[in-house]
């Protein structure tokens, strides 16, 4: 274990209270900081024609992908009981948040189209072309929450027959979905709706994730998991520097090859976010402490409630004020940066994470994999102790 994950174990204070820094892959939850902070400047740039052309989302999706298997692919046992463990873990995760927010957001853009509101409410919304999303970001959501349906099935295909199996799995479903999208049904309407907003086309992003986890577990398995050096986490790096590159030359060209974007975000950007996450698993870097420390830890833990808040923030404030004052754009877009992030911290700690648990505790079941992340933890503070005198 690493000396960093040894010191993290010890914190107190506010910190202790919300388990900052007790991950047991805190670099990877320092990437979601980072990966909300990027979305944020993507639709609130310093310069208003300065847009980002990282497909930010591949790296949550990856996580996604690699948290699910790493934390449920064992102790799944594949009856009632686990399955509404399973469940009421992912609908404690993201839907109190999101049904607060959601209803703000439709109070404030007086939303009553029935059809509008049902798919919102359902997450169905991103299933369903040019359906009207009351929160923007929220498309993911559906992403997710499709992913979240199918991964016990593809975490037995991958019992049953390895990762290819339940790669090919998802890769079947892909196809049935592109079917579908030429049947000129409004669901899954066209194939480039397919690739672009729905799990289906971006199950690879999800599978590069999958695909670490299952290499992660065979290794810990065999009792050694970190290595020295850098050499992982750095290629994974320049990897995905030069996907930006080729994505930013595509993005220069008119018209836009759209078949590259699809090519580059979905089937290729998956591939160093794979050996990235591998090197900050395994390696003890600078970025990897960087990403581990606790403020990024805090940030990270807040940061679902951020990535639903700051376009209501920017939409419904600070761009109705910039527009009306005429107010200088980069100050506009720092202060809105550093308030959001303040009022998603606080609805964090207020709303979101006490939610959370009250609705694991009242409606779901004791969860082997909650009861392998507390042994975990209580097994680091203890060889911690070990190594610093303490009891």
């Amino acid at each position: 274990m690493k000396a960093g994950c040894l010191r993290r174990a010890g914190g107190s204070g506010v910190l202790a209270a919300l388990r900052i820094g007790g991950e047991r892959y805190p670099a990877l939850t320092g990437v979601r900081a980072v990966g909300a902070t990027v979305v944020y400047f993507e639709h609130f740039p310093v310069r208003e024609a300065a847009q980002i052309t990282l497909n930010v989302m591949a790296f949550f999706f990856a996580l996604s992908g690699f948290l699910i298997v790493r934390i449920y692919h064992r102790q799944a046992n594949w009856t009632r009981q686990w399955a509404k463990s399973y469940f009421v873990n992912r609908f404690a995760r993201i839907y109190p948040l999101y049904f607060l927010l959601l209803t703000v957001a439709a109070l404030a853009a007086h939303e009553s189209r029935f059809w509008v509101l049902a798919s919102n409410y359902t997450l169905t919304h991103a299933l369903i072309h040019r359906m009207h999303l009351i929160i923007e970001p929220s498309w993911t959501l559906t992403v997710e929450e499709c992913f979240y349906l199918l991964a016990p099935g593809f975490m037995l295909a991958a019992r049953l027959g390895g990762f290819a199996t339940s790669f090919l799995a998802a890769g079947l479903l892909l196809a049935v979905a592109l079917g579908i999208s030429t049947l000129g049904i409004g669901f899954l309407e066209t194939p480039g709706f397919v690739l672009s907003t729905t799990f289906f086309g971006s199950f690879v992003e999800f599978f590069a994730g999958v695909y670490v986890a299952l290499a992660v577990m065979r290794l810990e398995s065999n009792g050694g998991v970190d290595v020295p050096g850098g050499k992982r986490t750095w290629a994974g790096v320049i990897g995905v520097m030069i996907a930006i590159l080729a994505s930013s030359e595509v993005y220069r060209r008119v018209p836009l090859d759209v078949r590259s974007v699809v090519l580059i975000n979905n089937f290729l950007l998956p591939l160093p976010i794979a050996l990235l996450y591998w090197g900050l698993i395994r390696e003890d870097t600078l970025l990897a402490r960087l990403l581990s420390g606790k403020v990024c830890g805090l940030m990270a833990r807040a940061s679902y409630s951020f990535y639903l808040l700051h376009t209501l923030v920017i939409d419904h404030l600070s761009l109705p004020l910039l527009e009306s004052r005429h107010g200088y754009r980069p100050l506009y877009v720092l202060v809105t940066f550093v308030l959001t992030w303040m009022a998603a911290l606080l609805l964090f700690v207020l709303y979101e994470e006490p939610l959370n648990l009250f609705i694991r505790r009242r409606f779901g079941s004791r969860d082997p994999a909650e009861r392998s992340r507390r042994a975990a933890h209580a097994a680091a503070r203890a060889l911690a102790a070990s190594r610093t005198g303490g009891t």
